[in-house]
């Protein structure tokens, strides 16, 4: 029996994963569950499961988590401190589903077990990705990619050398306004940029498709998970999101993963890993489907692709100061502080006044600085929308 921890159980990533657990559940024995506003959920999830804790990011939702545990024998906790402790129990299996930055953290303790890490955070591994892979080598632990680009290219190299790839093309739906002519674009509104057309995710990730920050964030990722060059790394629109990611070699073969927009493959692949077994997903019909398209990304539609670029080219602590504009700019968006165009304008914005400082981008990358950057590109980010909204 496998012990798990779940980081981010209420949302989609963590139904997902509780969803398969539950297809077999002698085989599980869940340890930890965690999750943010949504205590009715995680209870209930906590209490099916019998989890040992079940933790809320919010210390202001305690009283009702532990009230809604009362008589179950399972802890209850919140805050940073909480989720600390969390990912220090010993567990076999975590899943890292907790959406920005603050996956980051709870993701190195689980590492520093020992245990294999299932990143769905990838936030982790743009702002600190030679910080995670050290982590895991030091302590025995591993990492596996949940990302459904990511769990196709590490599934296209198994058994291949990684000096015979001439490139990876990471896969993209194109968000709300693929089909959006590009005028349009600076009346956007979150309500319209939060209706994905292939996948069923939060507002914030849907949001971040139709920027494609979520594809410059997988760009980096890439690099920094794989160990490849920014060179060897290219995106293109394919709008039906059958295929997720290729591999090209030095023959001129191609190597695609191929599957439905399911999350549950790649949540599958990482939790069944180095096996596989049968999963609920649709099995595709190719002459249903006809046919497949793509289109190119372009950087004038999708300058966050452009940026991403700069960040793999800067290096350092770029990814942070990268992600942290990201989130922030995301919030002015959701709250109507700031126009869609305008993200990536305030991103780049930022990333020039923070790199421009002496001591920031070229520190050490450890978990104190990753931090520090973070916090000054959000007040950064703060600051230039102070200025937009004038």
């Amino acid at each position: 029996m496998r012990r798990v921890s779940i980081f981010g159980a209420t949302g989609s990533i963590g139904q997902n994963t509780l969803d398969l657990m539950s297809r077999d559940p002698s085989a599980y024995k869940v340890v930890a569950l965690t999750g943010g506003q949504n205590i009715a959920q995680l209870a209930a999830d906590a209490k099916r499961f019998n989890a040992e804790l079940a933790v809320t990011a919010d210390p202001a939702r305690l009283d009702a988590l532990r009230s809604a545990l009362a008589g179950t024998g399972i802890d209850a906790a919140a805050g940073p401190a909480a989720l600390d402790e969390a990912a220090s129990r010993p567990a076999d299996w975590v899943m890292s589903a907790i959406v920005g930055a603050a996956g980051l953290a709870p993701g190195l303790r689980a590492l520093e077990q020992g245990a294999t890490l299932a990143l769905a955070n990838k936030e982790s591994m743009v702002c600190a990705g030679p910080l995670m892979l050290d982590t895991a080598h030091r302590h025995g632990g591993r990492i596996l990619p949940v990302d459904s680009e990511h769990s196709a290219v590490f599934q296209a190299l198994i058994g291949e050398d990684l000096e015979a790839v001439e490139r990876v093309i990471i896969t993209a739906s194109g968000g709300a306004f693929r089909d959006w002519p590009l005028a349009d674009l600076a009346g956007a509104t979150p309500e319209q940029a939060a209706q994905h057309p292939n996948w069923d995710m939060g507002q914030r990730i849907t949001i971040d498709s139709a920027s494609m920050f979520n594809k410059a964030l997988e760009l980096i990722e890439t690099k920094e998970f794989f160990g490849l060059s920014p060179d060897k790394i290219e995106a293109v629109v394919h709008p039906e999101s059958i295929i997720h990611a290729l591999v090209g070699f030095n023959d001129g073969g191609l190597m695609a993963h191929v599957g439905p927009p399911d999350m549950r493959h790649a949540i599958g692949f990482a939790l069944n890993y180095p096996g596989r077994k049968a999963l609920p997903v649709e099995r595709l019909d190719l002459v249903a489907l006809g046919q497949m398209s793509f289109r190119l990304a372009d950087e004038a539609r999708w300058p966050a692709l452009r940026l991403a670029r700069e960040v793999m080219a800067m290096g350092g602590l770029s990814g942070a100061v990268f992600n942290a504009a990201k989130e922030r700019a995301l919030d002015g968006f959701i709250e109507k502080r700031i126009g869609f165009q305008q993200i990536a304008s305030v991103v780049e914005a930022v990333l020039s006044r923070v790199s421009a400082n002496a001591g920031h981008i070229d520190a050490a990358i450890t978990l104190d600085n990753v931090l520090q950057v973070d916090h000054l590109a959000r007040v950064r980010a703060n600051e230039i929308m102070n200025d937009i909204e004038g």
